[in-house]
């Protein structure tokens, strides 16, 4: 009985609603350009990180060019790495990893929610949160993420405000502050709907 009741519900699937359904295909190439988006920020991260290396070891060349990319006193020659400069440098090398870790959560989490199911359940390797994904779920995930990205840019710019004018301090810090806002927003709504979920169940 429960095969022909399947059999049954498959023969009403209507051509459009096939059609349809299989237009989430569509997103594939998507992610697949986020994959790409993904191979330039691991290029970039060691770029960066050669660069430091390089100049830490004396290299000038390295250090112009780190010295350009954090701005920190660019109108004076530098002849070694200061302190400051390193953390610039380094805070940029994790809003690089941050920025790629929500690129995996983008594509990871899009195509199992949105285009395919991975079947990963019995991967060693599979991330908690892939289990229970969903698109509330990930909305919340990565308005988190983007917190922590703008916390890093902001950090980074109070430790060199010098080269900063007052209006882009402000600027920056209330961006911050509406990322922060619109989290809360986001898990409240999510959290609203998943009691109006419970309650109906």
């Amino acid at each position: 009985m429960e095969n022909n009741s399947k059999q049954v519900t498959v023969k009403k699937i209507s051509i459009m609603a096939r059609f349809l359904f299989l237009t989430r295909w569509l997103q594939l190439p998507l992610y697949l350009g986020l994959v790409l988006a993904q191979c330039v920020y691991v290029y970039h991260f060691w770029v960066e990180l050669v660069d430091l290396i390089g100049a830490v070891m004396g290299n000038q060349e390295s250090l112009k060019h780190i010295m350009e990319a954090v701005a920190v006193d660019s109108n004076h020659k530098h002849t070694k790495l200061g302190e400051t400069a390193i953390m610039l440098v380094v805070l940029g090398l994790i809003d690089v990893v941050m920025i790629s870790n929500l690129l995996i959560m983008v594509i990871i989490g899009g195509y199992e929610t949105f285009v395919s199911r991975m079947n990963l359940e019995d991967h060693p390797d599979q991330p908690e949160w892939l289990s229970h994904v969903n698109a509330s779920v990930l909305k919340v995930k990565l308005a988190t993420a983007i917190i922590g990205i703008s916390s890093i840019h902001l950090l980074k710019t109070f430790i060199n405000a010098s080269a900063y004018d007052e209006k882009t301090l402000i600027a920056q810090t209330c961006i911050h502050i509406a990322f922060l806002l619109s989290a809360l927003a986001i898990a409240y709504c999510d959290r609203l709907l998943s009691h109006d979920r419970e309650s109906h169940n």
